[in-house]
This record gives C-alpha cells, sequence and structure tokens, in this order.
C-alpha cells in the first residue's frame, strides 16, 4: 500500500468524533437533525465545520446555538434552494459569502468563503475532509487543515478564534497539511507566522507540534522583508480582521483599505 494509498483509506474510514457541542436551545436538536437529512438527501456537496468541527478534532464540548456548512460558491445556491422548496426560510445575508436556512427560531449558515474574500471553499476542501457520523448520517467534515484556514481571520473585538486555532494546532497537528496550509496563506503568511508564534508562547513544552521547516521558511521571509525599504502608500490590512475596528484607519487616518487607494507616507 503506497503512503497515497493510505492517507486516502484514512479519509474514507469513519473519524470517531472526540466531543459534540451542545445546543444553547435544547429545542433545536430537532432542527439540526432534520437540515443534516435535508443536506444529504440533497446529494450537493458540504462540510460540516465551525464549532462541530473544532469539537470533533479537539475534544472541547461548547455550547453553540446553531452549525455551520461550507460548500463550493456555486452549489450555495443550490443548498438554499433546496431547502426553499422544502418550505424553509432561506436568506442570502451577503452574498459575498453567506447564507442561511431557517425554521422558525433555528437556523443553520451557509458558507462559502470568507467575509474578506480569502476563503474560496474548492475541491481541495473536499479532498482531506474526513467522514464523520452526524445525526445518524455519515457526513463530510472539514479537515484540519481547513478548518485553521478557516478561523486565521476571525480576530474582531467581540470575537477571536485564536484559541481555536492553537487546539486544532495542539490536538491535530500530525493531521494538518501545513504545506498546503502555507500555500492558502502564502499572500498573507505574517497571518499564519503571528498563530504559530502564538501556538509556541501558549505551550512552550509542545512547540515541535509545529514543523521546523515552516517556521525556518516564515522567519528567511520575515529577515528578507526587513531589508527592504518600508511600502510607500500606507496601507491598512487590519480591515481583513474587522471592518468595523479599523473602521477609523481608512475614512480618518488617510491608509488605504485592502483595495483602492491611500495616502503616501511623503517622508
Amino acid at each position: 500500500m503506497t503512503a497515497q494509498s493510505a492517507e486516502q483509506d484514512d479519509h474514507d474510514t469513519l473519524m470517531k468524533v472526540k466531543a459534540v457541542p451542545e445546543l444553547i436551545d435544547p429545542d433545536a436538536e430537532p432542527f439540526v437533525t432534520e437540515a443534516v437529512h435535508e443536506l444529504v438527501e440533497s446529494h450537493i456537496p458540504f462540510l460540516v465545520a465551525g464549532t462541530y468541527a473544532v469539537c470533533a478534532y479537539t475534544g472541547i464540548s461548547r455550547r453553540t446555538k446553531d452549525f455551520d456548512i461550507f460548500c463550493k460558491a456555486g452549489d450555495y445556491a443550490r443548498i438554499l434552494g433546496h431547502f426553499k422548496s422544502r418550505g424553509y426560510a432561506v436568506e442570502v445575508e451577503d452574498e459575498r459569502w453567506l447564507g442561511k436556512v431557517l425554521k422558525g427560531s433555528h437556523f443553520f449558515d451557509v458558507i462559502f468563503a470568507s467575509s474578506n474574500g480569502t476563503m474560496p471553499v474548492g475541491d481541495d476542501w473536499f479532498e482531506d475532509a474526513r467522514k464523520v457520523e452526524m445525526c445518524g448520517h455519515t457526513v463530510r467534515i472539514v479537515s484540519p487543515t481547513e478548518l485553521v484556514w478557516s478561523k486565521c481571520f476571525v480576530q474582531l473585538r467581540h470575537r477571536y478564534d485564536g484559541a481555536d486555532v492553537a487546539h486544532v494546532i495542539l490536538k491535530a497537528h500530525d493531521s494538518i497539511d501545513w504545506r498546503k496550509l502555507l500555500a492558502y496563506l502564502e499572500v498573507h503568511w505574517e497571518v499564519l507566522l503571528i498563530h504559530l508564534l502564538n501556538f509556541r508562547w501558549i505551550y512552550p513544552t509542545e512547540r515541535d507540534k509545529i514543523p521546523r521547516w515552516l517556521l525556518d521558511e516564515l522567519m528567511d521571509r520575515l529577515k528578507a522583508q526587513q531589508e527592504l525599504p518600508l511600502p510607500q502608500m500606507k496601507i491598512c490590512r487590519g480591515r481583513m480582521y474587522s471592518r468595523v475596528d479599523f473602521e477609523i484607519d481608512v475614512k480618518e487616518w488617510g491608509f488605504a483599505d485592502v483595495g483602492g487607494e491611500g495616502e503616501l507616507r511623503g517622508d
């Protein structure tokens, strides 16, 4: 058996989850069960993500108000349409990345990218997905690699997912495809470096969970960057973390947003 086929067999084997979240509203349980059944019956590819995935890989069990699924952008409208045809309410909260399926006070999110546009869900997300049992069905759950990536930019004043990133690295580091994760964050490699340094600081005895080559690569990039002059245009990429928290930088302090023009430093 080749390493590749062994890895594929591992992905095809039903994974035993380490923990499951607790719904804040117990009355939502029938809704979640029904929604998972409908998703499976639709035969439209999807991945369970969010708190369910964090619990599955880390063993942390925490309360949640809903559940998230990831899908490709091309399938997002199909999923909403499937549920609409069955009497559910649907909402397009933000056509750049997020829709919702609702019944009464219960809902689940249908996500195909991140709010900052850095995380389009593609075929490669499904290649490494694991299979788990959920509500009596076998479903696919986002892999640790994509789970980390999906949380790297969640850094708002009222919500920070850095603890999830650290916990997934701690408990599932041997299942993370680090080269794939680096490729996802190629343009924003400093964000990955921040999370890795954060992990090393939080768990000094677990530093070896991060491949040495990866840290060397990122530190080498940092060293090369230090030799360059400062950028001419004032840029605030903080808006990729939070548009609200870094609004003043763009509207009043002359920094360019993620796209568009800003002031020049003038020195």
